[in-house]
């Protein structure tokens, strides 16, 4: 297509605004209030189709990766796509595979995940993923094109309004009729879904406007009427938070995903190791503050750890940090946290006092903020020295103690699921990357892996979407193909996407997946052993020991072109996971054949107090009197 040269900061811009990882820049161009991502270059005007323009655009974006599959209407866009030398096209094997796939891709790398499909059904298959990234703010742009704008509103064939359906699922959503328009929707489009709160935008592009004449130039001017994003805190919010800290014998430092959309996680350490307040980490923000560390006392939730449970019950301050009070957190809310003052800071001024009243409100971006409340921490310590929290450490150091994260043995003779996803965990350590499905394995996942880097962990936690885990590692795995991929699934959620492995075995992305293969659907089951009078209606799977396997996983990995293993005893863990880790040629899957009676513990049922946790069926911890 055109010639365009890099253009010279200082010449075209008063200010350059770069991220602490430059994979995630967000650069103004021009003027600050004219934001485009990527290298900044500069095209001088030249005609080309809108389709030309679509591709061309999101390589001056920097967009490095895509993941579609072509249909009629955004045909014109796939034709000069192929021409691409600097956008790599992975051919998904459906729709929502794609949008999973940019979603896992955006979450390891920090950088806008993309996603391409056509009309009519295409589109309506990318719906879960993009309602999927709006809950747990994942920057993605799904492209999709739209029939013939003379057809719009007549039923033509593969018509569906998906502007309309996605609405109320996206940060935005543009329809675009007019091909001159595409440089612009294209750069909004990206500096939206990454800035501010995070989120999935979506960018229909009718096929006259891909077919259509227009003239290209870079870089386009994007002005969004409203949208205003605030990154520092307000003085007086920051002093008044301060006050709080200074006072409270018993803070607790509540952190939620926020800080890792915010790259926030060094200055969350240094804050909390300089005010010694005990740190939970949400389902989204594992990792965030590492397990390792002696201030992180679990994470909170209806399968949280009693620590970490009974910190945020007990607090009487709660420092929050990019969380939501989400009711998997808070349990029934007007018995959360009943003594607690709050604190909270989040990007999203939406959030804040939505569910808990905010005694001190503070919205900014969390990397400027945290260092924020340090500094008016330290002023304030001079002359209001804060409390001693010995007191309050030796609680939850007893809570620690005795009601640690573990699990009993199975009675049936097969595997206990969590022994398999703490030896995975064990065996290729921090450094890789996890991503779960949905269900009692992605809770064990999140309390038997142990976590010590942000972006290690990736898993579906708003929604709850079954089917994300495989779909999800490939694109993180895309992103970081250095790292080890697990995708720990459950035996029904990996027969929703597992036609992906195709994607992975065709396209040579080597993840690996740790079925945890209980023959039913474990969450759903477990709930019925506990509330229904152990009625198991529909939730066999007969994928299981002692069933017709159908599907048996291990033919349909080999079937795949993958490598298929199966694991039924304890004593075959280790050297199982070991062979799977040897192989980095093609995707491993591993049937790990486990007790289909295993249950999800510590857990706060539905419509109780987070008070009324419990460690086992029927028993609730033993609360001292000072407690």
């Amino acid at each position: 297509m055109s010639n365009s040269t890099p253009a010279n900061p200082a010449s075209v811009a008063k200010s350059i605004n770069r991220s602490k990882d430059a994979a995630t820049a967000v650069s103004s161009v021009v003027e600050a209030s004219n934001p485009v991502q990527g290298p900044n270059n500069i095209v001088a005007p030249t005609k080309m189709t809108g389709s030309q323009a679509i591709v061309r655009s999101l390589e001056e974006l920097g967009v490095k990766d895509v993941f579609g599959l072509p249909g009629g209407a955004i045909l014109p866009t796939y034709d000069p796509l192929m021409d691409s030398t600097k956008i790599n096209h992975i051919l998904v094997r459906h729709e929502q595979g794609a949008g999973h796939a940019a979603q896992g891709y955006a979450m390891v790398s920090g950088e806008v995940g993309v996603c391409i499909a056509t009309s009519g059904p295409g589109a309506t298959n990318l719906v879960t993923a993009l309602a999927d990234a709006n809950m747990d703010s994942v920057p993605m742009v799904a492209i999709t094109g739209q029939v013939h704008s003379a057809f719009i509103g007549s039923d033509a064939f593969q018509e569906a309004d998906i502007v309309g359906i996605t609405m109320p699922i996206t940060k935005h959503a543009f329809l675009v009729t007019n091909p001159e328009e595409i440089p612009r929707v294209m750069a909004s489009a990206f500096y939206l879904a990454q800035t501010g709160r995070p989120g999935p935008v979506l960018v229909d592009i009718t096929k006259d406007a891909q077919q259509g004449d227009m003239t290209f130039s870079w870089p386009p001017k994007v002005d969004i009427p409203g949208y205003r994003v605030v990154t520092k805190g307000h003085n007086k919010q920051l002093r008044e938070a301060a006050k709080l800290i200074a006072s409270a014998n018993r803070p607790v430092l509540y952190v939620g995903g926020g800080v890792i959309k915010a790259n926030a996680h060094e200055e969350l350490k240094a804050f909390a190791e300089f005010i010694n307040a005990p740190v939970v980490t949400t389902l989204t923000a594992r990792g965030a503050f590492p397990d390792s560390h002696e201030q992180h006392v679990g994470m909170p939730g209806m399968h949280g750890a009693v620590s970490a449970v009974t910190a945020l019950q007990q607090s009487d301050l709660l420092i929050t940090l990019g969380a939501r009070f989400d009711d998997r957190v808070t349990g029934v809310l007007p018995s959360f946290a009943p003594n607690a003052k709050v604190i909270h800071a989040d990007i999203d001024p939406a959030e804040i006092s939505k569910n808990r009243t905010a005694d001190v409100p503070i919205v900014g971006s969390l990397d400027e903020i945290i260092p924020q409340l340090q500094e008016a921490c330290t002023t304030r310590f001079e002359s209001d020295k804060p409390q001693d929290l010995t007191g309050w450490w030796a609680l939850l150091n007893r809570l620690r103690e005795t009601y640690p994260i573990g699990y009993t043995e199975t009675h049936d003779g097969l595997s206990a699921p969590q022994n398999v996803i703490e030896r995975i965990g064990a065996l290729t350590g921090p450094e890789a990357v996890y991503v779960a499905g949905v269900g009692q394995h992605q809770m064990w996942a999140a309390q038997f892996v142990k976590y010590e880097r942000p972006r290690s962990w990736l898993n579906s936690a708003g929604l709850g979407t079954m089917g994300y885990s495989v779909p999800a590692a490939m694109g993180a795995k895309v992103a970081q193909p250095d790292r080890v991929v697990w995708a720990i699934d459950g035996d029904g959620c990996f027969q929703m996407t597992n036609q992906e492995l195709a994607t992975c075995v065709i396209n040579q992305i080597p993840i690996k997946v740790a079925i945890i293969n209980n023959s039913s659907l474990g969450m759903v089951r477990q709930w019925q052993t506990l509330f229904y009078n152990s009625r198991y209606s529909n939730t066999d799977l007969n994928t299981g020991h002692g069933t017709a396997r159908v599907p048996d996983f291990v033919k349909l990995a080999d079937a795949y072109g993958c490598v298929g293993l199966r694991c039924e005893r304890d004593e075959d863990i280790d050297a199982t996971i070991q062979k799977a880790l040897e192989i980095n040629d093609r995707p491993v899957v591993i049937d790990f054949v486990v007790s289909a009676d295993s249950m999800v513990w510590p857990m706060v049922p539905s419509g109780v107090s987070n008070d009324q946790i419990q460690i086992a069926k029927g028993m609730t911890p033993v609360w001292e009197e000072e407690d």
